[in-house]
């Protein structure tokens, strides 16, 4: 059994017991997520459901586990000789959630 959600404009294929990293979330660690927009869903075998455009009454429930910031990336802006040199860095939130169930319609 899988599916493929929409979370935050990216989609993911899980399963039960899978650990998606997705953009963080508004939610503490080890409380539980419900993603509600589920693009396509399968039961098994070659029975798979596609959503026009989301699978009605499909959702997919997580636990978050944990919350923190990914490895610093630099953002170099350079303008040959105007002597503009710019330096940035950025450091993207996530959340690590584990997939505990997919329920599906019918």
């Amino acid at each position: 059994m899988y599916a493929i959600i929409e979370a935050d404009g990216k989609q993911y294929r899980v399963s039960e017991g899978d650990t998606i990293r997705c953009d963080a979330v508004d939610q503490e660690v080890g409380a539980t997520i419900a993603f509600d927009r589920v693009v396509l869903a399968s039961a098994g075998g070659s029975s798979v459901t596609v959503g026009r455009p989301l699978v009605a009454g499909a959702t997919v429930s997580g636990t978050v586990i944990r919350q923190a910031k990914d490895k610093k990336i630099l953002v170099f802006k350079y303008k040959p000789k105007k002597r503009v040199r710019k330096l940035v860095g950025h450091r993207q939130r996530f959340a690590e959630v584990r997939i505990d169930k997919i329920e599906l319609p019918g």
